[in-house]
Formats: structure tokens, C-alpha cells, sequence
């Protein structure tokens, strides 16, 4: 780490003078061409403040790569060319991945009484699981959240097939999601009962973490999926969506560009749930309010 002086330096006894004042506006030119890159390809917006946010969660992948600093990962990428093969560790850095289960959890409650019940209906007699996206899955949470409130439906009112589909941009937490083991103190919000029924407890060296059962794991497939490719390879009659705590990150075009081609993958009459901070951004003509953050999709 170099230390600049306080006072001006004399060009005519400093001759890289010029250069120490130009690296600034060399690293605000290259930060603003990385966040460019970043939300052109999935949408997240890196303000200037975000800087050292991302040199924080940069800062192992600089390591693997034996960079000291973030003008030099820089440097590796758009004067190295690496940039197109540092995609997946960029997304995974610059993704931010907060979740609980059940969080927000009137959106858990409608889906059990009525959007769930609804989309049982909707399969009867078709032989098609009812099928239920999460969108931004983060760790899993919400995925197995999902998947409890499913099963216990099904045990309680009778079976019925379903399938639940998780997706991500950020591979690092894909990885949790699939492993399906969590501390005991993400598990706060989960009742007893369900604790007991679709939790199963660690022991040796699991010892304090707790693993969701092979039940509700054969039921949940998760997959890497940007967001912003506008191209999904997803079925067009999804009967519940969740895309919650997303949009936010988005500018206010890509937030409507979204919520248009998600309106285009759920089945009708099926149901989209944002996140309750988001719920004015969903101005999809195809889409109808019956909720806190909750659309159905005309039928």
C-alpha cells in the first residue's frame, strides 16, 4: 500500500507524478466499465459507493489467482482478456444472497389456502405435477420452504403431485441449496412440527446443523439461470412464482422487462409473489393484485 504525501508533488523532481494522478481516474474509468459489464449481463447495479464491497467479496478469488489488489484484477481482466472466463466468480461476488425460511410469510399462508389449492384444481385430471418456481433461490430457504408447505398440504388434504424448481445466478450458493444443510440458527423461523417432520438432525461432525429430508430433496431440481438472458429454457404454465427481493436491484426498465416475460411463464390463473418492498413494480397488464406483494394472472 503506497502512501500519497498531503503536499503537491514538483513534476520536474517527481517524473511519475503524473501517473500516481492519473491512477484514480484510471481505477473510476475501469470500476465503471466492470459495473457496466455487471448489469448488461445480469442486471445489478454497482453504484461507485459499492466499490469496496466488491473488492471485499473479490478478495478470495484474487487470492486463487495471486492478485494483490482490485486495479490488478482489473488489469487481468480487461487487459488479459480473462474477463469472459471470470464471469461465474464476478456473479457470484456481486450477487447479494440474504434469505430465511419462511420469510415473509403471508406469502406462505396464501400459498397453502389458496394459491396452492387453486393450482390443484387447475392439474386435476391432466397428470401434470402442480410446479412451482423459485426464481432468486439463494441458499435454498425459500426452496424448502416452499417444499414444507407442499407436503404438508399433501399430507393433510391428500396427495397430489408436485415439483419445485430453484434457480440462481450465483453457483456458490446453488451448492448450498443442493447440499440442504443449515446451522441451527438459520431455523428460528420454522415451527416445531415442521422441524420435526422435514428437518433431520446432525450428528459427529454435523453436529449443530440440520439437513432437509430425502423427501421433500427428491422433489426440488436446482439449476444456474440468469435472470437477465430473457431466454428461458422454463415451461410456460407455472402455476406459483416466487421472485422476491430481486427487483430491487435492478433499474426500473429491466424491473418491467422482467416482470413481463415471468408473466409470460405462468399458467393462468396462476400466481406471482415479489417481495414486499417491490410490489409497485408489477404493472404487467396481465397481472391482477389480490395481495401484499401477491399477482394472479388473468385467466
Amino acid at each position: 500500500m503506497s502512501i500519497l504525501s498531503p503536499f503537491p508533488a514538483d513534476e520536474a523532481n517527481d517524473p511519475d507524478g503524473a501517473a500516481r494522478r492519473g491512477a484514480p481516474r484510471r481505477t473510476a474509468s475501469d470500476f465503471a466499465r466492470f459495473a457496466a459489464f455487471v448489469e448488461a449481463e445480469i442486471g445489478v447495479r454497482l453504484s461507485d459507493a459499492k466499490r469496496t464491497m466488491v473488492d471485499g467479496r473479490l478478495r478470495r478469488r484474487m487470492s486463487q489467482l495471486g492478485i494483490s489488489d482490485l486495479d490488478g484484477y482489473f488489469r487481468h481482466l480487461f487487459e488479459d482478456g480473462a474477463l469472459d472466463e471470470e464471469r461465474t466468480a464476478i456473479f457470484d461476488a456481486v450477487t447479494t444472497n440474504k434469505t430465511d425460511f419462511f420469510r415473509e410469510p403471508a406469502h406462505f399462508d396464501h400459498l397453502m389456502d389458496v394459491a396452492a389449492p387453486a393450482a390443484i384444481a387447475r392439474r386435476s385430471g391432466t397428470g401434470q405435477p402442480v410446479k412451482v418456481w423459485s426464481a432468486a433461490a439463494s441458499t435454498g430457504a425459500e426452496a424448502w420452504s416452499i417444499a414444507m408447505c407442499l407436503a404438508s398440504l399433501a399430507e393433510r388434504d391428500g396427495a397430489f403431485n408436485w415439483a419445485v424448481l430453484a434457480t440462481d445466478i450465483n453457483t456458490e450458493v446453488l451448492a448450498v441449496a443442493r447440499r440442504a444443510i443449515y446451522p441451527e440458527s438459520m431455523l428460528g423461523p420454522l415451527r416445531p412440527e415442521d422441524r420435526r417432520r422435514w428437518m433431520m438432525q446432525g450428528h459427529g461432525d454435523l453436529r449443530g446443523s440440520w439437513r432437509i429430508v430425502p423427501e421433500l430433496r427428491r422433489r426440488v431440481c436446482f439449476g444456474q439461470l440468469n435472470l437477465m438472458d430473457f431466454d428461458f429454457a422454463i415451461d410456460t404454465d407455472i402455476d406459483v412464482v416466487f421472485l422476491r427481493n430481486v427487483l430491487i436491484y435492478f433499474s426500473a426498465e429491466d424491473q418491467t422487462r422482467l416482470i413481463d416475460h415471468i408473466a409470460l411463464h405462468l399458467a393462468a390463473g396462476g400466481t406471482l409473489y415479489l417481495g414486499h418492498s417491490e410490489s409497485m413494480v408489477a404493472h404487467c397488464s396481465d397481472l391482477r393484485q389480490v395481495g401484499p406483494a401477491t399477482f394472479v394472472k388473468a385467466e
